[in-house]
């Protein structure tokens, strides 16, 4: 009798879990695709410029008297592209709009040295032997943080990793699951946060400049603007997901029964390192420190070459603006000497099929920033964004909502507009254009913003069927527990993203507003209109 009674206590819980999740499902569903989405909000702008442009809606311009684009009489006017005019700059800007779309080139160009680490073997090695050469202590602590690191090649943690830390928590005796649960989270939850500037730094940075300089035309917004604060949260994340997985997680799933698995898994090959990867991994590396000391040479020295040839100082320096060059040749260079030894690269001819293969993969990215481009242009042109900002800003000064609980209530929005649309660059593209703006005008820098963004653009990738590599996280699951579903791994990484929204966020306060740390070099934490 009490077992039953404790299940009809349970049942209805596990029924509204289950309706959450069809819901959102339902809603992401909905949506169309991301590119479609763009052309569609693209043709909006347009229907609704020439609307707002009728009944001439405007706004007060809260920039100075002489500032650059202010009008005359200090009004801010919605501009209609509905008309004669409009489509003129519409058709001599189409490709301009798309070549000239900050995040593109930049995005493309650090790819290109990923893909010669990737396709070397040189990130999967490196993976492989840091997560196989833990101490049984340690291993979840460091499958975590390999997760984290992985963000830099994207695929690779989703691909290689996540199967992996299930094997090796199996080969533990341990429940595979937790060793998925692990891997996901630091892969997935812990997105943004990095020791080195990846992929998705260049990528949103340019997005914000675009936002930013509605406001400040003259406003720049570089790739490393987040490092620190993403630097000092990777090892955050390590730590909250390596006690999600060892304190909620594991405990919950229970001892593993391999009787539950959909197929002999025997003894899970675990791919250790070879002698020859071993040897490559140790060339590897040296070859990273001769390019990390002649970085130094250029940038630690008073009169580095590098450095701003006015000030001498690093802030707007010649290193800062061409910080994607470099991550190019960070992992180019070891990655080529890796393939060397171990004799994936043997040619010229292998490094150039690498890059190609990664561009060849971007494509879908690459029509994304097209229409993406369009809209962001015609948000620019419209003054949309603008009077958005200015009507959003005195709203959210009439409540009182201008300090941090204003970045609370911003990245728990992020969160759950990511449960519908997984990706942070197409997430990122329809929102800065508006809270860029809106939350500079409240007074706090594109910097900052953008780092609050990237908290909650992260910690809901692991709870959203939206999320490109679900399927195949749910399918590499049911190896280990084959009638598992999409709802109890969702519920499964829930705890992981609930703490890590509650510790980032408290960090991010922290880190802010607390001890007044800057989220990067360079990066201002508050902005003064005309300032």
């Amino acid at each position: 009798m009490h077992s039953s009674a404790s299940q009809n206590q349970v049942n209805p819980k596990k029924t509204l879990f289950t309706r959450f999740l069809d819901t959102v499902e339902w809603l992401g569903n909905l949506l169309p695709h991301p590119i479609t989405l763009f052309a569609l909000f693209s043709l909006a702008i347009l229907v609704a410029s020439g609307i707002a442009g009728y009944f001439g809606v405007s706004v007060p311009d809260p920039r100075p008297e002489g500032a650059p684009g202010r009008s005359a009489d200090g009004m801010i006017y919605v501009v209609s592209l509905f008309n004669a005019d409009g489509l003129q700059m519409i058709v001599a800007n189409l490709v301009k709009n798309f070549t000239g779309f900050a995040p593109l080139g930049t995005v493309l160009v650090a790819m290109l040295g990923v893909a010669i680490a990737e396709h070397s073997g040189l990130l999967s090695a490196a993976m492989r032997g840091l997560v196989m050469g833990a101490s049984r202590r340690m291993v979840t602590l460091v499958v975590v943080f390999a997760g984290i690191i992985s963000n830099t090649a994207s695929e690779l943690g989703y691909v290689v990793l996540i199967p992996l830390a299930a094997m090796l928590f199996h080969s533990l005796g341990r429940h595979p699951l937790a060793g998925l649960a692990a891997a996901f989270a630091g892969v997935s939850g812990g997105y943004s946060a990095n020791l080195l500037l990846g992929t998705v730094d260049p990528l949103l940075s340019g997005i914000t400049q675009t936002a930013a300089q509605m406001i400040d035309p003259t406003y720049e917004v570089g790739p490393e603007v987040n490092w620190y604060f993403m630097f000092a949260s990777t090892f955050a994340i390590t730590l909250m997901g390596a006690f999600v997985t060892e304190k909620i997680v594991e405990p919950k799933l229970g001892s593993y029964n391999a009787e539950e698995a959909s197929d002999d898994l025997g003894q899970d090959k675990m791919g250790k390192l070879t002698a020859l990867e071993k040897k490559g991994l140790k060339i590897a590396g040296l070859a990273a420190l001769a390019v990390s000391a002649l970085l130094a040479l250029t940038i630690v020295p008073e009169n580095g070459i590098l450095r701003h040839p006015e000030t001498g100082l690093i802030a707007g320096s010649p290193f800062l603006k061409g910080i994607v060059a470099f991550i190019f040749v960070f992992f180019a260079i070891p990655g080529f000497a890796y393939g060397k030894v171990v004799g994936t690269m043997k040619t010229d001819r292998d490094v150039i099929d690498a890059m190609s293969k990664s561009m060849s993969s971007m494509g879908m990215y690459i029509v994304l920033v097209f229409f993406a481009a369009q809209f962001v242009a015609f948000f620019k042109w419209t003054n949309f964004g603008q009077v958005f900002a200015v009507a959003g800003a005195d709203f959210l000064q009439s409540i009182g909502l201008t300090g941090p609980m204003l970045f609370f209530a911003f990245i728990l929005m992020c969160g759950f507009i990511n449960l519908m649309i997984g990706s942070a660059s197409a997430q990122w593209a329809v929102t800065a254009p508006i809270f860029v703006p809106m939350l500079m005008l409240v007074g706090y820098a594109p910097e900052t913003i953008q780092a609050a963004y990237r908290i909650g653009d992260s910690v809901t990738n692991i709870i959203t069927p939206m999320m490109s590599y679900f399927g195949m996280i749910l399918a590499v699951a049911t190896r280990y527990q084959k009638n598992l579903g999409l709802g109890t791994l969702i519920a499964t990484m829930l705890p992981y993203s609930m703490v890590f929204i509650v510790g980032w966020s408290l960090m991010f306060y922290i880190w802010v507003f607390v001890l007044g740390i800057p989220v990067g070099p360079g990066a201002a934490t508050y902005y003064t209109v005309g300032g």
